[in-house]
């Protein structure tokens, strides 16, 4: 009798201990995503569409010698995934000229989706200040990964950006990333192209190159910006 009292508590404690795992993984912070019509970008951000949604703040990782201001918007249409970033700076770091670089050894602006839990795949844009991208796929497994370039990177499977560097004289004030994901370049990750009320996994960053390395992040990570399992939510409206 002890025995199958014993197995029973047993039972109820992995239960406990997975429900609450699950409980911890899904509870986390959320960002709503509103839809739009399909727009052109510019850098600048100026389009009227980006009005329609509030700016949401990236938070320094760790104190460091800079203290910028960072932030981001979000939009989805139809046909893709719209991301708008306004980074302060007083120095461009960005000698970098071709896409699919190191991006992210010089100031760069990215984000991660991650669409389906159940899949240790997720996507990976990045953008610097003189509009150079690196767009990658990538597999974690167990904090092992390595991004993969896209095939037949063309056409309607191509993104859209733009960016520009705001400057008061000679002094660099700020500089604008935008950039739009078409759906079809995620092809064939699962819950894509989202629905209203579907959710995504997802983080946004920054990394900046004055006065040593600067981390800005939407969520918190621990090691590194692939910690997926501490990204937040994105839910489409």
């Amino acid at each position: 009798m002890s025995k199958k009292i014993n197995y029973s508590w047993c039972i109820a404690l992995l239960f406990f201990y997975a429900s609450s795992l699950t409980a911890q993984i899904n509870n986390t912070p959320s960002l709503l995503v509103k839809k739009t019509k399909d727009f052109v970008l510019s850098g600048q951000g100026d389009a009227a569409h980006w009005n329609s949604t509030e700016f949401v703040a990236l938070n320094k990782k760790e104190p460091g010698t800079v203290n910028y201001h960072s932030k981001f918007k979000i939009l989805y249409s139809d046909s893709g995934i719209y991301c708008l970033y306004v980074s302060e700076d007083a120095k461009i770091t960005s000698t970098l000229k071709e896409d699919f670089a190191d991006l992210y050894n010089e100031d760069v602006v990215e984000a991660f989706f991650w669409p389906e839990e159940k899949s240790v795949i997720y996507f990976e844009y990045e953008l610097s200040p003189t509009n150079y991208e690196l767009p990658i796929l990538v597999p974690n497994y167990k904090g092992k990964f390595l991004g993969w370039r896209p095939w037949h990177y063309e056409n309607e499977r191509k993104t859209r950006h733009a960016t520009s560097i705001q400057k008061q004289g000679n002094q660099v004030q700020s500089w604008t990333a935008e950039f739009f994901i078409p759906y079809t370049l995620l092809k064939p990750l699962e819950n894509v192209p989202p629905v209203s009320g579907m959710k995504w996994r997802a983080n946004f960053y920054r990394i900046d190159y004055d006065q040593g390395n600067n981390f800005w992040t939407w969520q918190p990570t621990r090691l590194n910006f692939h910690d997926y399992e501490k990204f937040g939510t994105l839910i489409f409206e």
